[in-house]
């Protein structure tokens, strides 16, 4: 009798557990935002397949919030315009992205004033981009309680911001950036770059006279030719490790 009593609460367990599973693919499908099912949130502008990821994080002022086409917010991500909700901040955007943005998930876009981001610009999970910061003028007044600094953040096209980034306000990058995990990043950092640390310094820069420097430690990736099948990329990997393993036991 005990192992009848167990096959059933295992088979009431089971049954539980799929119904979680499908009722949450179910919410995080009839949950995502897009132009077509917005919700209650009503941006100033969002492109054609442009999707953010359910559950959303934190979203206000999103009438000033513009975003082009085809960009992916994932899960918790919070954009805000603004340092308040329910605030009237003129006629302009203050948050832009452009076409093909990816934020990772549980990634912080905080616009209190103008933050622009460019076309195909990837952020890691947990990457935090504001434009404000607090001040500490007064030493006899809490630090939370002083107003704070802004300054526009503009980050170029092509960039990636690698997880844990933080990037401050006044922040310029130029084009195809890349930021390592973890760097705090401030100030101008020119086009082709790699930025690392925290603050952040340019760790390598890639220019047409002398192309990366330092030179990178490894070849360039091989683009794969139009027209291969993953079939064809399997079949090829086998028999790269078969003639390792021949080269091996030779």
């Amino acid at each position: 009798m005990p192992k009848n009593r167990n096959t059933f609460s295992s088979w009431r367990q089971r049954a539980a557990n799929r119904a979680v599973h499908a009722a949450w693919r179910w919410m995080q499908q009839a949950g995502a935002v897009t132009a077509q099912t917005p919700g209650r949130l009503r941006f100033g502008a969002i492109g054609t397949g442009t999707r953010l990821a359910f559950p959303q994080g934190t979203i206000f002022g999103e009438r000033w919030i513009r975003m082009g086409d085809y960009c992916i917010i994932g899960e918790q991500v919070t954009l805000t315009a603004g340092m308040m909700p329910d605030l009237d901040l003129g006629s302009e955007p203050l948050l832009v992205l452009g076409n093909g943005v990816v934020l990772g998930r549980g990634s912080h876009v905080i616009a209190d004033t103008h933050i622009r981001i460019a076309d195909d610009v990837f952020c890691g999970p947990g990457v935090y981009i504001t434009s404000t910061n607090h001040s500490y003028d007064d030493p006899h007044e809490p630090v939370g309680r002083q107003w704070p600094r802004s300054e526009p953040v503009e980050i170029g096209p092509g960039c990636w911001l690698g997880t844990g980034a933080v990037i401050l306000p006044g922040a310029k990058l130029g084009r195809n950036v890349v930021v390592a995990a973890g760097a705090v990043v401030r100030g101008e950092v020119p086009d082709h770059a790699v930025v690392a640390g925290a603050p952040a310094k340019v760790v390598r820069r890639w220019q047409p006279e002398t192309g990366w420097q330092p030179p990178l430690r490894t070849p360039a990736p091989v683009p794969i030719p139009d027209g291969v099948t993953p079939g064809q990329l399997r079949a090829l990997a086998d028999a790269e490790r078969a003639g390792l393993l021949d080269a091996l036991e030779g």
